[in-house]
């Protein structure tokens, strides 16, 4: 075979840079928003946060009937090819989906019928957003904050540890094992494997492992800090399983027969106590009865997590994306200005790179510099254009679900992706980055965008019941149950044909066990 030259003529399709970093910052949540905002301040010498919002540039809502860029058409085209011969949109957001068509087939119907009223006003890039403080030292904290700052399981710890007159050697054993609690007050290694990393604590310059005697030296010492850190509050911390955590949090009660009968049935196996099997217990622990459900009764009552109420509740807190709020007769849909940066351009650097371009293009740094300038100005624009997407995709949203904002979850409507996409003009994928990670406040809590879509149900009039409605539904059903006598899965979803929706046994323990709620045998209380 000759070696030989050809010459052939194909195109290719890529995305530029500025099409995939909108495609990214789409997708990111709240939190990973503002780190990359924060990543991108540092890095860009061109981007300033600033008191007032950026220019807004010339796209999104004002803009949603303008032609798009045959380039933008190009790159969706190749997108959803792309998107096609891989297989259908999954709402994990898999497909890649390049820019925002800006025909729509519902356009001259996108105003809706009044009920929802958008804010596109400049308002939305974080006019009102507040200014960051500058101050971060512990002069500048008032009292009250100080106050409201949350005690951590291991601080509240150390205050009782405080209050014991012990060695420093004990002291630091005592320290050592407080430390390796886990949130939930456990320890999770034994004690022969904390001896070891105590005893290098204790002997860090020592280069070899220690001998038997000072092994047994360190076990001793954490031996005896366990018997304090058991006597301290919350009951039961310290313990290295579950049982072990009853067991001390039971010791500390009075010496009563339900007491008495508790520790017995702490000491069988876990899954009859979870069955709440009263007879096998009572049988294997010598009890009658009805002294071993008072004593299953007062296990029911203790804390498997001890340091549960010291959990920082505030690492926990959904800041909303979009806020609804009743408005007369309809409802307002807008963004949240506390999660809009405001960003702009850096005037004084963007206007010495143009007065310097003779002297720079010379060394050559006056091109490198001018591309990060306009990386910050596709870093603003994309930013917008992304809140841009969001407030369109949740007026979207609830203009469909307008049932819900007034009635509550047992009447939302059955909603996939493909009805947004179609009616904005987007592509699914689009869609299913736009509602993963952001959520939206509304009259009846905090939901993640997600939760309003769901698959439907046949009812017997032939029409279609939400997923989401169901799930409410059956919450209601187990609500309002007699503890007694739960109701089994087959009950359940006979209440639901009574309610005129066919619904199987194993979809009703499919949305029973998405609602973490356990089933009947577990339900049964004594």
């Amino acid at each position: 075979m000759r070696p030989g030259l050809s010459l052939r003529v194909s195109q290719h399709l890529a995305l530029t840079p500025q099409l995939q970093q909108s495609i990214r910052l789409l997708q990111l949540s709240t939190l990973e928003m503002a780190q990359e905002v924060e990543q991108m301040l540092d890095e860009n010498p061109f981007l300033e946060r600033g008191d007032e919002q950026a220019d807004r540039e010339a796209f999104g809502l004002e803009q949603q009937d303008a032609p798009v860029p045959a380039g933008d058409r190009i790159a969706e085209q190749a997108v959803q090819t792309d998107a096609a011969t891989e297989g259908p949109a999954s709402d994990d957001g898999s497909d890649i989906e390049a820019q925002t068509d800006g025909s729509s087939p519902l356009e001259e119907s996108w105003d809706g019928d009044g009920s929802v009223e958008m804010a596109p006003d400049d308002a939305e890039w974080g006019g009102d957003a507040p200014a960051r403080g500058t101050g971060d030292d512990d002069d500048s904290r008032s009292a009250a904050e100080l106050a409201r700052a949350p005690v951590t399981l291991q601080a509240h710890l150390h205050d009782q540890a405080r209050c014991l007159r012990l060695n420093p050697h004990e002291q630091a054993a005592l320290y050592f094992l407080i430390e390796s609690l886990n949130e939930d007050g456990y320890l999770t290694e034994s004690l022969e494997e904390l001896a070891a990393d105590f005893w290098r604590q204790l002997y860090p310059d020592a280069g070899t492992d220690p001998a038997p005697e000072e092994w047994d030296e360190a076990g001793e010492y954490l031996r005896m800090a366990l018997g304090w850190l058991h006597s301290m509050d919350p009951s039961g911390v310290g313990a290295r399983d579950l049982r072990e955590c009853l067991r001390l949090q039971i010791l500390e009660l009075r010496n009563s027969p339900q007491a008495q009968a508790a520790l017995a049935i702490c000491q069988q196996p876990t899954e009859l106590i979870a069955r709440r099997d009263v007879r096998r217990l009572a049988a294997l622990c010598g009890l009658e009865e009805d002294l071993g459900r008072l004593g299953l009764a007062l296990i029911a009552s203790l804390e498997p997590k001890p340091g549960r109420r010291f959990a920082d509740a505030e690492r926990n807190v959904i800041v909303p994306d979009v806020i609804v709020s009743r408005a007369g007769r309809g409802f307002k849909v807008q963004l949240n200005p506390d999660v809009m940066p405001r960003l702009r351009l850096q005037d004084a650097y963007a206007g010495a790179l143009k007065q310097g371009r003779g002297a720079r293009d010379a060394e050559g740094g006056h091109a490198a510099m001018q591309q990060r300038l306009q990386e910050a100005r596709w870093f603003i624009k994309n930013i917008q254009q992304r809140f841009d997407t969001i407030l369109r995709v949740s007026s979207a949203i609830v203009e469909r679900q307008r049932n819900f904002f007034m009635h509550g979850e047992l009447a939302m409507r059955p909603l996939v992706l493909r009805e947004i996409a179609d009616e904005l003009g987007l592509h699914e994928s689009t869609i299913s980055r736009v509602t993963t990670a952001k959520y939206m406040a509304t009259p009846f809590g905090t939901y993640e965008l997600k939760y309003f879509f769901g698959s439907s149900l046949g009812t017997e009039t032939g029409g279609n019941a939400s997923s989401t409605a169901v799930r409410a539904l059956l919450k209601q059903f187990i609500t309002a149950e007699d503890p007694a006598k739960p109701l089994s899965d087959n009950q359940l979803s006979d209440l639901l044909k009574e309610q005129g929706i066919e619904c199987a046994r194993r979809t009703v323990a499919k949305y029973r066990e998405a609602l973490r709620i356990a089933p009947a045998n577990l339900r049964k209380q004594l």
